[in-house]
């Protein structure tokens, strides 16, 4: 009889996740349902592939609205029929139009017309009208006049209780932004949309039976099936168009490569390349290892920088293809993390372009794929702290007494009638979908049409996405394309374009064997001089480079994995820095571990490790193992799977007969890394990348720091890069209007700043500026700025005060006084051409004072960080400090350092209390790190960028020092700030 059930996926509206609204509609003893969310089917997938565990008929469909008023209520008959409504909602959800008030023919849905619609025309047979119960004495006082008519009951269901239906009140305000008093009743649904026993219902509908007993059959004569978790893939079935041309194709693209990567292919490779074919071929993943390739050959085209990484690593066949650039020989990768026999899911491949290129490499494969790709859904959802900012927004408290209900410290005991409903429906909506989103990087690519499986929505990224999440795609068999975008890329792809137009050279980026070879680039690790270099510059990853002295490749490829958070709090990147750099820590692993990991020494650091200690230590199958590592983080650890494989990785220790607590010990380290490790082929593929850019650092510094700066950074700030770009023997120059392009640009050594870099400098004007230029060449003076290029007088004095004009001689106090005096009444200048340039009239002015702290304030303020050396702008000249080179002369002793604040990270101890590790420069230019524990953070916190004067205890960790704070405070500039 439930016709218009609403989920959570009614988003703003709906209370109910899939699985509790199935489990509360099964203990009414309710049979068959359909779930209806408003203007979405999110929740379709799960509500079918749940449905049968509750014992429930599933019926799918969609409650068409314009705003909160119901427009009609379309049931799926068949497959064709869900196919048909996604059609209809994507296009108004693509084209952001509203629906029409009468939907269109879709042959293969019921469709539902809500009494008060007052539908007149003559009805097809898949319409009907329904009357939910408020309707019921209306249609009474007219049955004579609709006896013709068909009828149906349409009994709204959203809520089990009042609970419920206050809290869709809460929804509905935070989504209208209004005051709960104040949200209109028609912005809302009926307190009586609740479920009910069929037996309420029979009664309240015993006067129309007709209504029922048509309800009843149209919910016996919907059926939208779909197979789940049975490991189909339902993605692209050929490339070419047909199995046998694609093994061909793939053979043909394969041997090639095979040969390009390897002159003389020893039998090992040729074995391996063997068995990863004749796996491929037998699991049907053919077409998805060329649309891979298919992909890789458009951004080689197109001479976009790339790099492929993930598990996909570990294959050789995407190593002959080009899909990466690791050797899976050289690093002992096995196939199986990526492809085994009992995975029947296609494998993943991770692909990075630079962030300028991936929008043309998403547009190249919609346009391929046309209506069979989408972006792959996600869910943004309700937090704890939004949900109370929320909420109490709609109560209308003040934020003083919101941000004291957000502290994790409130006591509940004093709080008021408010500030308990706040806190008490804040838990009842957090973890609710709040609105849809996009994955991060997938793309899915179906055989049949994407809208036999979702609805689409344009997204602001500009790609239609699907409307359920990645989860739901793979339950269904649909598996996702990574197609990313990261900054270091940029970096290489700018630095290597830099140093053609700098230096003429070109440079063959690919190298990477000669790369691992290089003795400057093996110093550099060791030291941990790598600073811009993607993913080894953070101070963390600096520091653990040092405690290791990494050497080589395969020593930063470790480095890379036990960095990870994962690794770090299991305890166990301190026993791998142990047992790397001691024999003797060595022996005291476990022995069964050690056997199973020799390369890292009995520490689980990769992906592949929890899959081989999951496999051999506990004797789970390949495909248990994977579902276990998958399991570790995630929605996916409260799936019935996970579950399982963790109670057979005990019962096996068990029969194994291991000691308890040495497998409640194993479980434990795998289960705080597994979700944030990486696979040992990811860690490889980020360890090339980073050779790459070490050796643009290394013998093209200059040119690689303004790939950097021109990629806006990577861990750090642009100050920092300059400062780091100074170090490495470049000039740095503001911006100038003469010199200067949008982003930053090299002449020879020197770096003139990008317009970019100059806070409310708008994009017009940067455009006017660089047009005038193009056109007419250099300026030469104020007056031919004015006359040359479209400027307010506001927009000209930011230029003037960071001194982009200071190729015309005159101090920027001249030059404001002459600005001021020539478009003090304009708006905006009006440029013309001139016959002759004509010299500015002179102007005699007083002496007019100067000092290096108004250009420093003006700095701050433009560009948002001193250009003036800080140290040069402190009050005092402190003397007998210690400087970043000399602390490990210093080592157990208390000492005072001045440094230059840089970055600090926040960590939380075991014990819940806050603490920071921070980076400074000092007045050398040299890095040091600091550690604030919490006495001391809570003592002598952080009040803003600036130089510390800092006092404190040198430590070392393998050698590499730190300084333990006890005291610090930021010394003020010679100007009031």
């Amino acid at each position: 009889m439930y016709l218009n059930c609403h989920s959570c996926f009614s988003l703003n509206y709906g209370i109910m996740q899939i699985d509790e609204l199935l489990a509360y509609a099964s203990g009414l003893g309710i049979r068959t349902m359909a779930l209806t969310d408003i203007n979405n089917t999110s929740g379709c997938l799960d509500f079918l592939r749940l449905a049968h565990k509750h014992r429930i008929q599933p019926v799918v469909g969609v409650d068409f609205r314009n705003g909160n008023q119901q427009l009609y209520v379309c049931l799926a008959k068949s497959n064709e029929g869900f196919r048909q409504i996604n059609e209809f909602l994507s296009e108004h959800k693509i084209s952001k139009k509203d629906f029409p008030a009468e939907a269109p023919a879709l042959p293969d849905c019921y469709i539902i017309y809500p009494w008060q619609r007052k539908v007149t025309r003559f009805l097809k047979p898949n319409e009907f009208i329904g009357i939910r119960p408020e309707d019921i004495t209306h249609y009474r006082l007219y049955e004579k006049k609709y006896t013709s008519r068909q009828h149906v009951m349409l009994s709204s269901a959203s809520f089990r209780n009042k609970k419920d239906f206050n809290t869709h009140r809460l929804l509905r305000a935070i989504y209208n932004n209004a005051l709960l008093s104040k949200l209109p009743t028609t912005e809302h649904g009926k307190q009586t949309d609740m479920f009910y026993t069929l037996q309420h219902w029979a009664d309240v509908y015993a006067d129309i039976p007709k209504a029922a007993t048509n309800a009843s059959d149209i919910l016996k004569h919907c059926h939208v099936s779909f197979t789940f978790n049975d490991r189909t893939s339902k993605n692209k079935k050929y490339f070419t168009g047909s199995a046998e041309d694609d093994i061909a194709l793939l053979k043909t693209l394969a041997n090639d490569g095979l040969l390009s990567r390897y002159t003389a292919p020893p039998q090992n490779v040729i074995d391996r390349f063997n068995t990863e074919m004749q796996t491929i071929i037998e699991l049907r993943f053919t077409a998805y290892f060329l649309i891979n390739w298919d992909i890789i050959q458009y951004a080689s085209h197109k001479g976009y920088f790339y790099i492929g990484r993930g598990s996909g690593a570990n294959s050789l066949i995407a190593y002959c293809l080009q899909i990466t650039d690791v050797d899976p020989i050289e690093l002992d990768l096995y196939f199986e993390r990526f492809i085994n026999p009992s995975r029947k899911n296609p494998p993943d491949f991770d692909i990075d372009f630079s962030h300028t290129d991936r929008d043309d490499i998403r547009q190249y494969i919609f346009n391929k794929y046309e209506g069979h790709a989408a972006l792959v859904g996600s869910y943004s959802t309700f937090e704890r702290k939004s949900s109370i900012r929320q909420i109490g927004k709609v109560f209308g408290l003040p934020d003083e007494d919101i941000e004291n209900l957000q502290s994790e410290w409130v006591d509940k005991s004093k709080l008021d009638h408010y500030g308990t409903l706040v806190l008490k429906y804040a838990e009842h909506i957090a973890g609710l979908p709040n609105q849809l989103s996009v994955h991060a990087c997938g793309i899915l690519i179906s055989e049949l049409p994407i809208t036999c499986y979702t609805a689409l929505e344009l997204m602001p990224v500009g790609f239609v996405s699907t409307q359920f999440s990645m989860l739901e795609a793979e339950d269904v068999g649909l598996y996702k394309f990574d197609i990313l975008s990261q900054r270091g890329l940029g970096h290489i792809k700018d630095a290597v374009s830099l140093v053609k137009t700098n230096k003429g050279q070109d440079i063959d980026i690919h190298r990477i064997q000669d790369f691992k070879e290089d003795e400057r680039i093996r110093q550099m690790l060791m030291v941990g001089d790598t600073i811009g270099c993607f993913y080894v510059e953070s101070p963390a990853m600096r520091q653990l480079m040092r405690k290791l002295e990494v050497q080589d490749y395969l020593g930063l490829v470790a480095a890379s994995s036990v960095i990870r958070p994962g690794v770090a709090s299991s305890g166990m990147m301190r026993q791998y820095i142990l047992r790397y750099r001691y024999q003797e820590e060595r022996e005291k692993a476990h022995p069964v571990l050690k056997e199973i990991m020799p390369e890292t020494f009995g520490v689980m650091v990769y992906q592949e490790d929890v899959i081989k200690v999951a496999h051999i230590y506990a004797g789970l199958t390949l495909e248990e193992a994977d579902v276990m590592r998958r399991g570790m983080s995630g929605k996916f650890r409260s799936r019935v799977e996970f579950q399982q494989v963790r109670e057979k990785f005990f019962s096996n220790c068990k029969a194994k007969g291991y000691p308890v607590e040495d497998s409640a010990e194993i479980w434990r380290q795998i289960e705080s890394f597994a979700g944030y490790s990486f696979a040992k082929g990811h860690s490889a593929s980020y360890a090339v990348e980073s050779y790459q850019s070490l050796y643009l650092r290394a013998y093209h510094p200059i040119e690689f720091i303004t790939g950097v700066l021109n990629n806006f950074g990577g861990f750090y700030t642009t100050e920092f890069y300059l400062h780091e770009a100074k170090m490495l023997g470049a000039t740095i120059e503001l911006p100038c209007i003469n010199n200067s392009d949008n982003l930053a640009r090299l002449t020879g050594t020197t770096i003139y700043m990008g317009f970019c870099m100059i806070k409310d400098l708008e994009q017009g004007t940067i455009k006017a500026i660089l047009d005038a230029r193009q056109a007419g060449g250099p300026f030469f003076n104020l007056n031919d700025i004015i006359n040359r290029v479209p400027i307010s007088l506001e927009q000209l004095r930011i230029l003037i005060r960071i001194k982009a004009l200071r190729f015309t001689g005159k101090t920027s106090k001249e030059l404001l006084w002459d600005a001021h005096m020539v478009l003090s009444k304009t708006k905006k200048t009006a440029p013309r051409k001139e016959l002759f340039k004509l010299a500015p009239e002179p102007t005699t002015l007083p002496p007019l004072e100067y000092t290096m702290y108004e250009d420093a304030h003006d700095e701050m303020q433009i560009l948002g960080f001193p250009f003036t050396n800080p140290f040069a702008l402190l009050k005092q000249n402190y003397k007998g400090l210690v400087y970043a080179k000399e602390l490990l002369e210093h080592l157990g002793k208390v000492v005072y350092l001045v440094g230059y604040y840089v970055n600090i990270k926040r960590v939380t101890t075991i014990h819940g209390d806050t603490m920071y590790f921070g980076s400074f420069i000092d007045e050398r230019g040299h890095l040091f790190d600091t550690v604030h524990f919490p006495q001391s953070i809570n003592r002598y916190p952080f009040t803003g960028k600036g130089c510390y004067i800092i006092k404190g205890t040198v430590i070392e960790d393998f050698n590499v020092p730190s300084v333990d704070v006890s005291n610090m405070l930021r010394i003020n500039w010679g100007f009031a700030e």
